[in-house]
C-alpha cells in the first residue's frame, strides 16, 4: 500500500493545496480518461481499479461520470408514450405499478433478465397468472427498455433477452359455459346459472357498476375502447357509438341494442353535463376499469377461472349459438381478418350441423336401396337391356 507521500503517476491534485485529486489513465480502448475522485486515497483505489479493467478489456461508458438512469425514470417516460399512442393505456397504467415498486429505484441496466425472470415467475405464483397475463408484462418491459434505447438513455437492454411464451388462443370462456358451483352464500342458493350469480353478486354489492357490466355483455368491447368512451361518441338514437382508433388502429362503429342502449341511459341521467368521460365515479372522475369491483365480484360469486375479457367472449359465443354467420360477427367484434373469429366457428349450429347431417341423408337412401346411386343407376340399365335383348330373341324365333 502506497503511503501519502509516495507519488504515483497518473494520480494528482490538479490545484495544489486544494485536496481534491484527479486520475488520468487509459482506457481499454486506448482512449486517453480523465475522472474527478475526491481524496488521495480514494483517487489511488480509482486509479488501480481503472488500471486493471483496462488489462481485462472492460469496456467503460462514454460518460462515466454520468447518474445511471432508473428503471423508474425509464418507466414513467413509457407510461407518458403510451398515454398518447395506445388506446390500452389504462392497462399498462395498472402494470407498470408493480414494476415500478419492485425494480423502480435501480439502475435500468443493471437488471439482468434473470432477476426480471424471477420476479415474473414469483408473481405468476403468488397471484395465479395466466401465460397471457405474464405475456403482457413481458411485452409491456420489451416497450419499456426500447423506448429508452431509441431514446438514447440506455445502451443495455436486458428484456431484449425476455421470450414471450405460446399461448392458447383457442381458449374460450363464457358465461353459463358450466354449472354454477355450490356456495354456502344464501343469496346465491336460488341462482340457476353463472350469469344469474354473478348478477346477483353486482346488485348487491356493487350495483352503481350493474351498467357497466350489462354494456361490456351487450357490445362485445374491448376494455380500452369502453372505458375510453366519451358521449360525444355515443349516439343512442342511432344506436351504436364510435371507436375513433381501435386496436386495429381504424374507426370502428360498435352496434347498441336495446339492453345496451338501456345501461347507457342510466349512465346518462348520471352525467351532470352530458359531456366528457361515460363511465365515472360518484365524484365525477373517470374510471380507470374495472378490477377494482368485477374481480371481487367474480371472487363472490364462486365462478372459476372467468375475467372481464370472458364477457366479450360470452358476446361472440353466444352471437354464434345464435346462428350469426362469421363473418357478421367478425365485423361485429372489430376483428381485422376472419381467422380471429373462427374460434367461434364451433359455436355455430348452423353450416356444421347441416354439413354433417349430408351424411345422415346419403345413408338413408343406401338403406333403401342397399347399393350406392351410382350402383343402382348402372344395375338397372345392365337389366333394361337384358329385357331388351330377350324380346328381340321372342320377335326373331
Amino acid at each position: 500500500m502506497c503511503d501519502s507521500k509516495t507519488k504515483i503517476r497518473g494520480v494528482f491534485e490538479k490545484v495544489p493545496g486544494s485536496n481534491v485529486w484527479w486520475i488520468h489513465y487509459y482506457d481499454a480502448d486506448a482512449r486517453r480518461r480523465r475522472e474527478k475522485v475526491g481524496s488521495r486515497g480514494n483517487a489511488v483505489k480509482l486509479y488501480q481499479k481503472r488500471k486493471t479493467q483496462a488489462l481485462q478489456g472492460v469496456k467503460l461508458p462514454e460518460n462515466i461520470r454520468a447518474r445511471a438512469v432508473t428503471f423508474g425514470a425509464i418507466a414513467e417516460a413509457a407510461l407518458e408514450y403510451s398515454r398518447s399512442e395506445k388506446a390500452s393505456y389504462r392497462q399498462d397504467e395498472y402494470r407498470i405499478a408493480p414494476l415500478i415498486e419492485r425494480f423502480g429505484s435501480i439502475g435500468a441496466e443493471s437488471i439482468s433478465p434473470h432477476e426480471i425472470e424471477r420476479w415474473l415467475d414469483q408473481q405468476a405464483a403468488d397471484r395465479d397468472w395466466s401465460t397471457a397475463t405474464k405475456n403482457r408484462y413481458i411485452a409491456l418491459l420489451k416497450l419499456i427498455y426500447r423506448l429508452a434505447e431509441r431514446n438514447s438513455k440506455i445502451k443495455t437492454n436486458p428484456a431484449r433477452l425476455l421470450r414471450i411464451r405460446k399461448e392458447n388462443n383457442g381458449r374460450i370462456r363464457y358465461l353459463n359455459q358450466f354449472a354454477p358451483l355450490r356456495t354456502k352464500i344464501d343469496y346465491l342458493k336460488r341462482c340457476a346459472d353463472e350469469e344469474s350469480c354473478l348478477r346477483a353478486v353486482i346488485e348487491k354489492l356493487y350495483c352503481e357498476h350493474m351498467p357497466e357490466f350489462d354494456i361490456a355483455l351487450h357490445t362485445g368491447m374491448r376494455p380500452s375502447e369502453q372505458y375510453g368512451l366519451t358521449w360525444d361518441r355515443v349516439d343512442l338514437l342511432r344506436q351504436h357509438v364510435t371507436i375513433p382508433k381501435s386496436k386495429n388502429g381504424k374507426v370502428r362503429h360498435v352496434r347498441l341494442n336495446s339492453a345496451a342502449v338501456a345501461a347507457f341511459k342510466i349512465l346518462q341521467k348520471r352525467s351532470v353535463s352530458g359531456v366528457g368521460p361515460v363511465f365515472v365515479n360518484i365524484q365525477g372522475e373517470a374510471l380507470q376499469g374495472y378490477k377494482h369491483w368485477f374481480d371481487p365480484a367474480v371472487l363472490e360469486s364462486g365462478i372459476k377461472d372467468f375475467t372481464w375479457y370472458c364477457l366479450r367472449h360470452t358476446f361472440a359465443s353466444r352471437l354464434a349459438m345464435a346462428g350469426v354467420d362469421l363473418r357478421t360477427l367478425a365485423e361485429l367484434m372489430g376483428h381485422q381478418t376472419i381467422q380471429m373469429t373462427m374460434r367461434y366457428a364451433h359455436l355455430a349450429p348452423s353450416h356444421t350441423l347441416a354439413a354433417v347431417e349430408r351424411l345422415v341423408s346419403q345413408s338413408a337412401v343406401s338403406a333403401v336401396s342397399g347399393t350406392p346411386a351410382k350402383g343402382r343407376k348402372a344395375t338397372r340399365t345392365a337389366t333394361e337391356r337384358k329385357s331388351s335383348k330377350n324380346e328381340m330373341l321372342r320377335d326373331a324365333s
